[in-house]
């Protein structure tokens, strides 16, 4: 028995390597500039997406489900998370491996008009410097999930706050090519 848990560790120890190793291949995209909060849009209601096509209307369900789990710095499971380790854990439900960190994230994805937005997207922001820092995954009504910081779970937050409206950098989708086959990622590497 713990011979088949040490080859399923050593499977998976493998992958996160092999996905770690091919996101830092990866080119960089110059950054976008900063979306403008009075151009997004909410969810149109004569959109009925497919989940089994869109995996971030199955990562924003998942990400529902983990409401009021705290804030882990580092943390990527439901023992807590920050903020790229809940979207990281949230797309693995929907067999999507994303990269670590909320700017590595930001770096994968799709970016859309913020004007085209719907539930499942990702909201990217800059908390310090023009750097994107932050990420949560956009819940209609102008409203997105994310793992805001130390002494809070995962929650909601509106993009019409001041505080998240000025920090709004850009809206990205994680589109059904993007899905893997076979084991998702749970890396320990931090928040940058």
């Amino acid at each position: 028995m713990a011979r088949v848990v040490q080859k399923s560790a050593m499977r998976l120890l493998l992958f996160l390597l092999v996905a770690l190793t091919s996101a830092c291949a990866g080119t960089q995209r110059p950054a976008p500039p900063p979306a403008s909060f009075g151009t997004i849009g909410s969810f149109s209601p004569g959109r009925v997406p497919d989940p089994a096509a869109d995996p971030g209307l199955v990562a924003l369900d998942e990400a529902r489900k983990m409401l009021g789990v705290a804030y882990r710095y580092g943390g990527s499971d439901p023992r807590g998370f920050d903020c790229s380790g809940l979207v990281g854990y949230t797309f693995s439900r929907a067999g999507v491996a994303l990269p670590r960190t909320s700017r590595d994230i930001f770096r994968s994805s799709q970016l859309i008009n913020p004007q085209d937005m719907q539930p499942g997207d990702l909201v990217f922001f800059t908390i310090s410097a023009q750097k994107v820092s932050h990420v949560g995954i956009y819940a209609g009504d102008d409203r997105f999930i994310h793992a805001p910081s130390s002494g809070k779970g995962v929650g909601y937050a509106s993009l019409g706050d001041s505080y998240w409206s000025r920090r709004l950098f850009a809206v990205g989708r994680i589109g059904a090519e993007a899905r893997t086959a076979g084991e998702s990622s749970g890396s320990t590497s931090q928040e940058e």
